[in-house]
């Protein structure tokens, strides 16, 4: 097993692998979702039939239950890279020395950061940093859809483009899932609203109490949407929606920068743990108020999970982490490219031989993010 730092939560290899399974249930959502006989998701609205049909599928042990699963759980990838995304964070600008931007010498990210230039220098390379994995994908998507489709300039009027180039689409639009396209590019707009919800505020005032604000402040305010599903919709799109598995990341990497030492799980005790997450996450899909939690649920029995596989993995034929770390190594090109992929793919395959479309799908998608990865090393990185 890897060897951890004093305190740590999650290794190297432990992070890699969560985003390993977060990139895949991803891709796998945003293929099967689209097929036609699909339990649908409730990914930004609440449709309490939905669940109720998942169960069913359930317990028949329907013949599409892989499907099934991945079209109604596939989505909740994403609140597993935002626990990441807030851990990460702290643990690279709260932790280790860090240089002040444009020299200067070497101080403590806690003294550099009140600096208004540094949050600017902050924000500006964390969207830049964006902009370079997103371009790529975007521009061949745009290439690919106009070849294929007669609407292409409605779609790719613009403002739309413009919108989507400067990551504000899904915030700017209060209809964002018939706006972006392609869809899973609604991600980049988040992420930047979390970065400058990050360094302004929770990097700035960094108390438990304002995580914990924060945290369920979003949850209360979605639940007053609970009878304007469009609202809830929207809100969903933007930081609101994802500020909790967000800020329950950043909270964990806190605890470990105070010296609060993390042990590891017996896996008795991570093996309670998956089954109680894997409960709630079912049990709770079925009640719009107790759903809103669900993403604490899919975090923590993601967790548990990549441990047991860290404990087994001398037992396990693949040896335990197998080929996760990898995955989580090529996640973010993935995330970029398998919507090019989809689009070929789909139509042909979503009636006939779908199962072998699916295969074709996730190969062609490894081998464009591979080829993808490649490209970005001739593009400069942005440097903060």
């Amino acid at each position: 097993m890897e060897k951890m730092r004093n305190g740590e939560f999650l290794s190297r290899t432990e992070s890699a692998t969560l985003r390993g399974i977060a990139i895949l249930g991803i891709i796998l959502h945003n293929y099967c979702h689209f097929l036609n006989f699909a339990v649908k998701e409730n990914e930004y609205k609440f449709d309490a039939a939905r669940p109720m049909q998942f169960l069913d599928r359930l317990v028949s042990l329907d013949s599409d239950l892989f499907i099934h699963f991945f079209s109604f759980f596939g989505h909740y990838g994403v609140p597993i890279f935002l626990f990441i995304s807030g851990y990460g964070l702290v643990k690279k600008y709260e932790a280790y020395p860090h240089p002040l931007p444009k020299g200067g010498e070497s101080v403590s990210a806690k003294e550099a950061f009140p600096s208004g230039r540094f949050g600017g220098a902050f924000i500006k390379y964390h969207f830049l940093k964006l902009f370079r994995l997103m371009i790529i994908g975007y521009l061949v998507f745009i290439g690919v859809y106009l070849l294929r489709h007669s609407d292409g300039a409605q779609v790719y009027s613009w403002d739309h483009v413009l919108t989507q180039l400067t990551m504000t689409i899904n915030f700017l639009y209060f209809d964002p899932d018939h706006i972006i396209k392609p869809g899973p590019y609604w991600f980049f707009g988040l992420m930047l609203q979390l970065y400058v919800l990050y360094i302004l505020v929770i990097h700035r005032w960094r108390n438990h109490w304002l995580l914990l604000a924060l945290a369920l402040g979003s949850v209360v305010l979605e639940g007053c949407f609970v009878d304007s599903q469009d609202w809830l919709n929207y809100v969903r799109y933007n930081f609101v929606g994802g500020l909790l598995p967000f800020c329950m990341g950043v909270w964990v990497a806190r605890k470990e920068e105070r010296g609060e030492r993390s042990e590891e799980s017996n896996p008795l005790a991570l093996t309670a743990s998956l089954l109680v997450s894997a409960l709630f996450v079912l049990f709770g899909s079925l009640n719009f108020f107790t759903w809103l939690f669900v993403p604490v649920f899919v975090v923590t029995g993601a967790i548990a999970t990549i441990k047991l596989m860290s404990h087994l993995r001398n037992s396990l034929p693949l040896g335990g982490l197998g080929v996760g770390p990898w995955f989580g190594s090529i996640s973010a090109a993935l995330f970029v490219m398998h919507p090019v992929m989809r689009e070929l793919i789909i139509g042909h395959y979503r009636k006939v031989d779908i199962y072998g479309g699916i295969a074709i799908y996730l190969l062609s998608c490894v081998a464009l993010a591979m080829l993808l990865k490649w490209i970005l090393q001739f593009i400069p990185k942005p440097k903060l």
